[in-house]
């Protein structure tokens, strides 16, 4: 039995289901059922690993987006609700105002850049691998900021089996050389 844990980048995620949206004419893909998701590719750990796949646990990373209209805060409270009562484990970071300067109209404008996810993210890794929570951890990002950590609990835990599940048109060459044995989610995958 091969215990099975998710990470998920919840902003790459989400700016793929936008995408995702895009190319299936409108129809919804951001009220995406992340336990059905991860649950449909068992079967890719299962057939990686030579053993059954069995759901540990869930990790979603996100940040309230307290920088945008009252709407779209209270459906990410919503969707951040409904991830709990589906046993998702939620883990929120923060948006931080910095000053971004255009050159093209040559003034400073007040921009919102996340902050504590991709860390979150990367000290849940290490902390799975030494707790031994699981045997397989797949992250669904396709974020190379991650790198090192992956690179370093591969060296750490040897025996820890890491893939990246790329969200929808987020697949990154660095890190599938890293881990060879990921795979993509596709558009059908999204559709709900």
């Amino acid at each position: 039995m091969n215990r099975t844990v998710f990470l998920i980048d919840g902003f790459n995620l989400y700016h793929s289901l936008v995408e995702a949206q895009k190319d299936s004419n409108g129809r919804t893909t951001k009220w995406l059922n992340l336990t059905a998701l991860c649950t449909s590719y068992l079967p890719v750990v299962a057939r990686v690993s030579g053993e059954r796949a069995v759901m540990e646990r869930i990790y979603y990373f996100s940040a309230p987006p307290v920088h945008r209209s009252k709407a779209k805060q209270d459906r990410h409270k919503l969707y951040m609700g409904c991830l709990r009562h589906l046993g998702v484990n939620v883990e929120l970071g923060r948006f931080k105002k910095k000053d971004v300067f255009c050159p093209h109209c040559r003034r400073y404008h007040e921009s919102h850049e996340e902050k504590e996810t991709d860390v979150a993210l990367a000290c849940r890794l290490f902390e799975i691998c030494h707790i031994d929570e699981a045997d397989t951890i797949v992250m669904m990002c396709g974020d190379t900021d991650l790198a090192p950590a992956v690179r370093t609990c591969r060296r750490l835990f040897p025996e820890k089996l890491i893939l990246f599940a790329f969200p929808y048109k987020r697949e990154n060459a660095e890190l599938a050389r890293l881990a060879p044995e990921s795979f993509s989610i596709k558009l059908r995958s999204c559709l709900t």
